[in-house]
């Protein structure tokens, strides 16, 4: 394909995208009201605590709206990803050799679980351990006020950006059939990425090396799990198909 078709085809899958993100927004909003109420639930756990009290409150008339609006929108990606993976999937597709594809489809399936997993790990273990270690932070005796809408938009993009983050392990495969990377190359590059994890994690976590720790150990693994994939999955596919 040429440059011009090459565009062509990125307008035509960003245009697909843009309509499933457009329903699939309509219907979440519809279902707004059960999805805020899901995201708020470890929160509110939190609260109940023993070393912790607070409430949750809207500060400007149009919060809740904007919230829902807003939480509607985080969510129409994560309920909609089979659709708009299957899409960049064929916009990907024509730039692959048919042992690349035969060798990176099964994985688009994988792909899909991962991103779930990294909600899932988000919802049940980050969220939890996070609200528990900052409600039980520094000074006693403090009632907490929580902006519901700061809390329902922050709460949808770290939910989103971890099953992202998930994708790792896909991603270096995808780059490996590609011949982008090797084994050797990622274990070069071990030492600096482990450095770029804990800065994000630092970032994303707050001030305590539990949670830290929490939330870069799962990266670390995720990477280790990639490097492994590529040694065992994409080295002894290339290797064969040159060898025929």
């Amino acid at each position: 394909m040429s440059l011009i078709e090459h565009l062509e085809e990125l307008r035509t899958v960003t245009i697909r995208i843009v309509i499933i993100l457009a329903v699939s927004f309509m219907v979440c909003y519809s279902f707004g009201d059960t999805i805020s109420e899901l995201l708020l639930t470890p929160l509110r756990n939190a609260l109940k605590g023993p070393n912790s009290t607070g409430s949750i409150v809207y500060l400007g008339l149009l919060d809740k709206v904007l919230s829902q609006f807003q939480v509607a929108f985080w969510s129409s990606l994560i309920v909609s990803s089979p659709l708009w993976f299957y899409q960049l999937w064929k916009f990907i597709k024509p730039g692959l050799y048919e042992h690349e594809i035969k060798g990176v489809r099964p994985f688009l399936i994988v792909g899909f679980f991962l991103f779930w997993l990294g909600i899932s790990f988000g919802y049940f273990l980050v969220f939890p351990l996070t609200f528990e270690t900052l409600m039980g932070f520094g000074v006693g005796d403090v009632t907490a006020t929580i902006s519901l809408k700061e809390y329902l938009v922050l709460a949808s993009k770290v939910l989103v950006f971890l099953g992202i983050i998930f994708q790792l392990p896909n991603v270096l495969l995808i780059l490996g059939f590609m011949g982008v990377v090797t084994k050797y190359s990622l274990r070069n590059m071990r030492r600096y990425v482990y450095v770029g994890f804990a800065a994000l994690s630092a970032i994303m976590t707050p001030p305590d090396i539990i949670t830290m720790m929490g939330l870069w150990v799962p990266l670390v693994l995720l990477f280790e799990l990639g490097i492994l994939a590529v040694a065992m999955i994409v080295h002894p596919y290339l290797a064969k198909h040159h060898s025929e």
